[in-house]
């Protein structure tokens, strides 16, 4: 079958090698794509956020299966519009890809439901939200943006001044245009994070699979939040008995909610969670998957991902059995030199940059000038990711080693990734 990619991150760069593993795949292309997914596919300059120009692109080529990497083009509706036209699409609906693009919507979604979560109120006035955040203990709650901001609508202030700057930033000054419109105040929890992803066709949830970020640009946790500098996933991550209890509890009661709500929800769904002393409570949802977490995802899952997609795409996920196998994986993003902050491109890249089945560096911000060199073209520029069949210290070492030989100006990565984990 033929397959259209959209996007152009590591994220899609993942998912278009695995495609290409299937049997079931004559063609990819990929809109736009970038020069990593030009090694599997025929890339097509159509940006991700121009929904009509998807649908004309599908439509032109007689796509048997669109696949949907980010979130802004599910909230803005083309798994809709291609759907209408009879083209299987991997990726929920508008309506159903509010449980990212809404917070708030998501949260009430939770308390209806009785889904621990934290405790949260919605402001979209800036002096009601200081007035409510100046009866809250000091670092005691998260300030975020409503919509989305590419992983970096989030504030966990420490002292009351920075709550205050964090909610003028996104009400007043627009830090976040549209997406911080209106804002999220929550209650901080404390505990480890943990992403997990499943499969879902509406009724039918998957067999789950986690991983675990990090947000923070730098080691130790500190700094900006950025939309991911590394992830790894082990089996050793989360029990299959806790994964199953996270499945019952949390998402399938999430699946048929959104049934009920009229919006059946089709693709991947990422909840991320806190493991807090009382037990795993959710601090997010995605509508797809997470990036970086996909790309050492990639390397675990032992089903045709070009199998799976169609089945959630035609509602027939009941048929197959979704199995992720006992790799330990790490991914290691390197980043231009003040990523999240304002930062310049057009760096020549060099180095090796390995495309094997347990070591594979994925595309995440690349680019070619005009005499064929790889440059540097975002914040987030290359995935190095890693597997390995004994430990994620031993994956993770690969990664490193990867790592330590791609040069660019400015080039910087988290040391931290992975470490100590099992």
């Amino acid at each position: 079958m033929k397959i259209l990619v959209v996007g152009s991150g590591g994220r899609e760069h993942a998912l278009t090698w695995k495609f290409a593993q299937s049997d079931l795949v004559s063609e990819i292309v990929c809109a736009p794509g970038n020069p990593g997914m030009a090694n599997y596919g025929d890339l097509v300059n159509v940006a991700a956020e121009d929904v009509d120009s998807l649908v004309a692109l599908a439509t032109d080529i007689k796509a048997d299966l669109v696949v949907v990497g980010p979130e802004a083009p599910l909230v803005l509706g083309l798994a809709d519009q291609l759907t209408e036209r009879g083209i299987p699409t991997f990726g929920p609906s508008a309506a159903a890809s509010r449980i990212e693009g809404s917070k708030s919507w998501a949260n009430e979604i939770m308390y209806r439901l009785g889904i621990p979560c934290p405790e949260s109120r919605t402001f979209s006035d800036a002096a009601t939200a200081i007035q409510y955040v100046e009866s809250c203990p000091p670092g005691g709650i998260v300030v975020k943006a409503d919509g989305l901001a590419a992983g970096k609508g989030v504030t966990i202030p420490e002292t009351p001044t920075e709550a205050i700057e964090a909610i003028t930033d996104s009400l007043e000054h627009r830090a976040f245009g549209e997406a911080g419109e209106t804002i999220v105040i929550e209650e901080r929890l404390s505990g480890p994070e943990l992403s997990v992803f499943a499969f879902i066709d509406g009724e039918t949830v998957s067999n789950p699979v986690a991983a675990r970020d990090y947000k923070r640009a730098y080691d130790g946790d500190v700094g900006a939040n950025t939309g991911g500098m590394g992830a790894y996933t082990s089996p050793n991550l989360c029990s299959p008995s806790d994964l199953d209890h996270i499945r019952s509890s949390i998402l399938e009661p999430v699946a048929h909610a959104l049934v009920a709500e009229g919006c059946p929800y089709r693709g991947v769904l990422y909840a991320g969670l806190m493991l807090t002393e009382s037990g795993p409570q959710v601090i997010e949802f995605n509508c797809r998957f997470g990036d970086p977490e996909c790309e050492p995802l990639m390397l675990r899952l032992d089903s045709d991902l070009a199998e799976v997609c169609l089945a959630v795409a035609e509602g027939r996920l009941d048929e197959l059995s979704v199995m992720w196998n006992q790799n330990r994986a790490v991914g290691v993003v390197v980043v231009s030199s003040k990523y999240p902050a304002a930062y310049e491109t057009g760096f020549p890249i060099y180095g090796d940059l390995p495309s094997e089945d347990n070591a594979i560096v994925f595309h995440a911000g690349t680019s070619e000038d005009d005499d064929g060199q790889l440059i540097t073209a975002g914040g987030r520029v290359l995935v190095v990711t890693a597997a390995s069949t004994e430990s994620v210290q031993d994956a993770r070492s690969t990664a490193f080693e990867i790592a330590d030989g791609i040069e660019f100006e400015g080039a910087r990565y988290r040391s931290d990734i992975a470490v100590g984990a099992d």
